[in-house]
């Protein structure tokens, strides 16, 4: 039998694409996979092909349970730096890795970079496995459904979560069954898992990954994290994942200098590592890494049916200089600071997955000013569908943690957002990131007693939710968590109904169903025509006030006091006349407010004049550290 016949027809044509770049779904030629070849004297017989890119190696073996870790030898595909073997009998479960000999003679033992599943660290031998679970017809429905909606001009409220340790020892499976309905209580659209790709240190949270194509195992299977995504979407729920291609660790079984060489790496630290993290740097250069990365970006999204994904650490691939000292990185063939390879891979990524899946949403974490991160990259923009808005968070955050009576001076802090507000489409976050390491939990961040720090995070959140652009909220920020997150130890659920905490907690509830009944508070994010600023400039009260619009003319007023004053008859001047209704008020009972300070059901605003474009004054009460929303009522003089 000729030999690519064994390997499943797996001949250097089949590779062009990979070494090319052009090979979108490397997985499929690249790896473990069970394949039942014809024999004319045998018939059919049934194994596992292994294929791995180790272009420098003088020898690869495949070692593993199915011959006692003893070698078989795999074969060089002619041209392609390609090895593979074809091995009777090897089926799903079978556990192995490659053993490579280097051009030294040394040889090393390394996990398969394409394997769709591993041992539970701290094993790391790579698992062969075939998926045996076949999506519900329901999927279908989510996916048609998907791809005709306006993500901009959708709601797009995100729940960020660790999986590992949202509710401590819980797998997938069991998640698949809670998960769902809380955040459908609370009123979310999307959930954000952080990096669920198999990592073996657990305090990395995901983001040094050693296994690209496998699900984490400390949670289940592959298939387990398939129903998961499944339950979430006969929720209603979309599922954003993480994805980490700006850097991989130094594992010696894994990625890194795999075939004895820097492979999947840059030779030269200065471009090949990132010394913020220990990490290795992707060459975004090489053809065969540029179908590693786009392939790994499109199987979580065609073979798990993720709705986004949110690129990590993008500002580390933009520049050759991030975090690095003078002299130690080599510039670009212009001279300039920016990495043109990894400008180049994420166009690519981006428009690839938009073309491929109808209504998927990419993501950037980028924390810099570089130009058009939103734009189509047929106008010379990244293509990402949104970007953390990583100035409004650290504007709003350092806001909060001034004493009330400081805050009219840095009343900029809050309104400067509005003045690039439109330079992209943009996600409002407060992730894990800002909740661990020192930062202090979100209640921790407020000065002063329990009163003004409860009080305080109701009146940021609302108005967080109030102004442009989509929000994502971290674990445990929904009942005010008063630790740190801490992975190993999970939320403190015991607090979620004590006063206060539960306040919070009903609030977002209610901030996610207001944003749901009213299209102004969410359809224009993007577009100016949807924000009108009432007052913009009130330092003196530490107040805020604006208009959301809607594009069927819903509006919604916001006026948000971070004083700990009240103002019972605070002068506001709306864009109509006539009835305006109270559908938030922040210092309530029902948030565990103080109540004191309410308004009736409707208020009225007069006319300056006759012209009836005018805007109109009313007399709102403000309570302190608190907001209120107030909808126009048309046709109700």
């Amino acid at each position: 039998m000729p030999m690519h016949d064994k390997f499943g027809n797996l001949a250097g044509w089949d590779l062009e694409g990979f070494q090319s770049g052009g090979d979108t779904e490397a997985w499929r030629r690249l790896g473990s996979h069970v394949i039942t070849v014809h024999d004319d004297e045998s018939g059919d017989l049934r194994g596992t092909r292994f294929a791995v890119w180790a272009p420098n190696a003088q020898r690869v073996q495949v070692i593993g349970d199915f011959n006692w870790w003893q070698g078989d030898d795999l074969a060089p595909v002619e041209g392609t730096g390609v090895w593979a073997l074809w091995k009777q009998d090897v089926s799903e479960g079978a556990r192995y890795k490659y053993k490579i000999q280097h051009t030294d003679g040394t040889w090393q033992e390394k996990a398969d970079p394409y394997a769709r599943f591993a041992e539970t660290p701290p094993g790391n031998a790579s698992i062969v496995w075939e998926s045996s679970r076949a999506w519900g017809e329901a999927e279908d429905d989510w996916l048609d459904r998907r791809a005709r909606t306006d993500v901009y001009e959708s709601r797009m409220s995100i729940y960020e979560i660790h999986l590992g340790s949202w509710r401590t020892g819980l797998t997938y499976l069991e998640l698949a069954e809670q998960l769902p309905p809380y955040l459908t209580w609370l009123g979310y659209t999307h959930v954000e898992f952080m990096p669920v790709m198999s990592h073996p240190f657990v305090g990395s949270w995901g983001y040094q990954v050693t296994g690209y194509f496998a699900p984490d195992a400390r949670l289940g299977t592959p298939d387990d994290f398939r129903r998961l995504v499944e339950a979430l979407h006969a929720a209603g729920i979309g599922v954003i994942l993480d994805w980490v291609p700006g850097h991989f660790p130094k594992d010696d079984w894994a990625l890194g200098r795999f075939d004895g060489t820097a492979l999947y790496e840059h030779a030269d630290p200065r471009q090949g590592e990132q010394l913020d993290w220990g990490t290795y740097v992707f060459n975004y250069g090489r053809n065969e890494v540029k179908s590693f990365l786009v392939s790994n970006a499109l199987y979580w999204v065609q073979q798990f049916h993720i709705d986004a994904l949110r690129v990590d650490a993008v500002a580390s691939m933009l520049y050759l200089d991030y975090s690095r000292p003078e002299g130690g990185w080599v510039p670009n063939k212009y001279g300039g600071r920016e990495n043109l390879e990894a400008i180049d891979l994420l166009r690519y990524v981006n428009r690839h997955l938009y073309e491929r899946a109808p209504g998927v949403v990419m993501i950037a974490e980028e924390s810099t000013s570089f130009a058009g991160v939103t734009s189509p990259t047929t106008s010379g923009g990244l293509g990402f569908g949104f970007k953390w808005n990583m100035g409004w968070m650290n504007d709003s955050l350092r806001y909060l943690n001034l004493d009330p009576v400081y805050r009219q001076y840095h009343h900029n802090d809050l309104t400067f957002a509005m003045m690039y507000a439109y330079s992209e489409r943009f996600i409002l976050p407060i992730s894990h990131d800002e909740v661990v390491h020192g930062k202090g939990s979100m209640i921790n961040k407020v000065p002063q007693d329990d009163w003004r720090k409860f009080a305080t995070l109701r009146a940021f959140y609302s108005f967080m939710w109030s102004f442009p652009g989509k929000q994502l909220l971290f674990m445990g920020q929904e009942f005010a968590q008063r630790p740190e997150w801490n992975e190993s130890q999970g939320l403190e659920w015991w607090v979620d109904g004590l006063w206060g905490h539960n306040g919070v907690r009903q609030l977002i509830r209610r901030l996610n169903s207001l944003q749901a009944a009213h299209p102004a508070l969410y359809q224009l994010d993007s577009d100016p025509a949807g924000f009108q600023w009432i007052n913009a400039d009130d330092a003196a009260h530490n107040t805020y006030s604006y208009v959301r619009l809607s594009r069927e003319g819903e509006l919604i007023a916001c006026i948000t006091n971070f004083s700990a004053e009240p103002y019972p008859r605070y002068p506001v001047n709306l864009p109509r006349a006539g009835r305006w209704r109270q559908v938030l008020n922040t210092d309530l009972t029902d948030f565990d407010g103080s109540g004191e300070f309410d308004n009736p059901d409707d208020i009225v605003a007069t006319p300056h004049s006759t012209d009836e474009h005018s805007w109109a004054w009313a007399s709102v009460c403000v309570p302190p550290l608190a907001a209120v929303w107030l909808q126009y009522v048309p046709g109700e003089d």
